[in-house]
C-alpha cells in the first residue's frame, strides 16, 4: 500500500528527517502484521471487520497494512501547541504526548497523528521539566556529556509516538487494561520491525 503523507514540523528546535519518517510509515503499511490475539480488543469500522472476515479462517493471521488507506498527516508540536489542541478538542488543556484524529475514508484520508517532541524529550531527559510560563527548558547541563544517547533515545521515544497514533488509526486503543495490554504488545512489535530495518528516524532536537 502506498499513501500520500503529510508532514509538518511545527517546532522551533526539531529537525525532522520527512524521507525517514515518510520511510517509516511505507514499512509499518507494508510489513506490520496484526495477530489473532488483537482482534477482541480492536475497534473496527464495521465494513472493515466485514472485508478481513469475509477472508476466511482465522482473518487476523497474517493481515498486514492494519492502517486504513489514504492520506496521512503527520504533526510535530510543542507540549503548548499539543496541549492546546488537547483543550480544543477533547476538554482537557494538560499536556499530552499523542492525538490521533480519525480520517474520512470517503475522502481519502486515513488520519492525523499529532504529537509532542518536547513530551518525547523530556521523558528521556533531553529537556528539564517546562517553566511556569509552559515552556520547556533547554538541556539540562548535567545532561550534555551524552546528548547523543540523549538524541538517539528521543529519536526512539518519538518514533513510539507516531507508532502509537498509527496503531490507533488501525483500531488498537489503550483506555481498557485489555485493550492497553494488545496496544503495548503491537507498539513493541511494530518498533522491532523498524529497529530491524534500520529505519528509526533520526530526529535531531537542538538545545
Amino acid at each position: 500500500m502506498t499513501r500520500d503523507i503529510s508532514i509538518r514540523n511545527a517546532h522551533p528546535r526539531l529537525r525532522v528527517p520527512r524521507a525517514a519518517v515518510a520511510k517509516a510509515i511505507a514499512l509499518l503499511d507494508a510489513q506490520f502484521e496484526m495477530v489473532a490475539a488483537d482482534l477482541p480488543q480492536l475497534t473496527l469500522p464495521r465494513a472493515r471487520l466485514a472485508a478481513l472476515r469475509a477472508r476466511g479462517g482465522n482473518p487476523f493471521v497474517g493481515v498486514r497494512g492494519a492502517c486504513p488507506a489514504g492520506g496521512l498527516s503527520l504533526v510535530f508540536l510543542t507540549d503548548a501547541a499539543l496541549a492546546k489542541i488537547h483543550g480544543d478538542f477533547m476538554a482537557d488543556p494538560t499536556a499530552t504526548d499523542v492525538i490521533t484524529f480519525e480520517g474520512e475514508p470517503l475522502a481519502g484520508l486515513a488520519g492525523e497523528i499529532c504529537v509532542s517532541a518536547d513530551t518525547a524529550a523530556r521523558y528521556v531527559g533531553l529537556l528539564e521539566n517546562p517553566r511556569p510560563d509552559g515552556t520547556s527548558g533547554r538541556l539540562s547541563p548535567a545532561r550534555r556529556a551524552g546528548q547523543q544517547a540523549l538524541q538517539l533515545q528521543f529519536a526512539a521515544e518519538l518514533t513510539l509516538y507516531l507508532v502509537h497514533g498509527w496503531l490507533h488509526l488501525a483500531g488498537y486503543d489503550d483506555l481498557e487494561p485489555a485493550k492497553k495490554r494488545r496496544m503495548r504488545a503491537a507498539e513493541a512489535r511494530a518498533m522491532k520491525l523498524l529497529h530491524q530495518a534500520k529505519a528509526l528516524p533520526a530526529f535531531q532536537l537542538a538545545y
